[in-house]
């Protein structure tokens, strides 16, 4: 007994701390508005809207803890009408996430075979609380062999794959058409001269349109659903890149997106930097803790 109240003596302020960190290093703010917002604020939208997309950067533990949070508050508020979808696992893996899920198989499974990030911990937390609440979770992204495919040989490349292979993909031809988000990605490359031809960019259409066509599947058979997407931000920053191409395989769905960064400004944010970047964005102390 005694042992049992001094180990909980010794971790409150480690759990005190985990709690209060997120409330010291982000704040919240709606562009619309350019003024302050909440995790309460961000659900109350959802009322009007059936997925929300949140774009991280994948090293910000403060920008993880906030995922799970928003998370959390949308089971909550939709118990059993929310689903969650990942770019961190790959349509191919959907079978061992649902193992998983399930209780059939093991973590150190569910880690191997679904070939999670290294740094899965920070996403572990979602995946957990989907399993405890039997939340679905939509493995989200192309396999990274076939947009290693595209970056080789082109989108055409992949009508040498079987049926089976083609069904972990957005169905073939991807749409890539040129214009802002060509330009923004040919701007983050480094320039035409950086990106030796367009096989990149059909990698980057690729992996957008298999996430927009993910979310998409699951969305036309559960229009009632709430679903968050967790994806790097560029893939959702100024409703391109998966927005664009979700909106494509489902037209009616009515998206809000977050976008999270590491800023110094955090306290008096850069709107010429901010404003166009998403409905809400977190901005996060980048002197925090990171991952990786």
């Amino acid at each position: 007994m005694k042992l049992s109240i001094l180990l909980l003596i010794i971790c409150l302020p480690f759990v005190a701390l985990s709690q209060a960190a997120p409330a010291i290093h982000y704040k919240i703010y709606n562009t619309a508005t350019q003024k302050q917002a909440t995790v309460a604020d961000i659900i109350n939208n959802m009322a009007g809207a059936d997925v929300l997309f949140f774009g991280e950067e994948h090293n910000d533990s403060t920008g993880h803890l906030l995922e799970l949070e928003l998370f959390k508050q949308l089971a909550q508020q939709y118990p059993g009408k929310t689903a969650l979808s990942m770019e961190m696992f790959t349509t191919d893996c959907q079978l061992v996430l649902n193992e998983y899920l399930n209780g059939l198989i093991r973590e150190k499974n569910l880690v191997s075979d679904a070939r999670t990030w290294p740094n899965y911990k920070d996403y572990r937390p979602m995946v957990e609380l989907a399993k405890q609440s039997q939340i679905p979770v939509i493995a989200a992204n192309a396999p990274s062999r076939y947009t290693n495919m595209v970056t080789r040989g082109g989108l055409n490349s992949l009508q040498q794959l079987d049926t089976q292979a083609k069904s972990f993909l957005a169905p073939l031809p991807i749409d890539t058409a040129t214009g802002p988000y060509y330009d923004k990605f040919v701007k983050i490359m480094g320039g035409h001269s950086a990106m030796a031809g367009m096989q990149i960019y059909q990698s980057q259409n690729l992996w957008d349109a298999t996430m927009g066509w993910s979310i998409a599947r699951f969305y036309k058979k559960h229009t009632d659903f709430k679903i968050m997407q967790i994806n790097g931000g560029f893939h959702s920053e100024e409703k391109m890149g998966a927005v664009a191409q979700l909106k494509k395989y489902a037209p009616k769905a009515r998206v809000i997106t977050i976008g999270a960064y590491a800023d110094d400004s955090f306290d008096n944010p850069d709107w010429s930097k901010f404003n166009k970047m998403a409905d809400f964005v977190i901005l996060t102390d980048p002197k925090s803790s990171k991952t990786f």
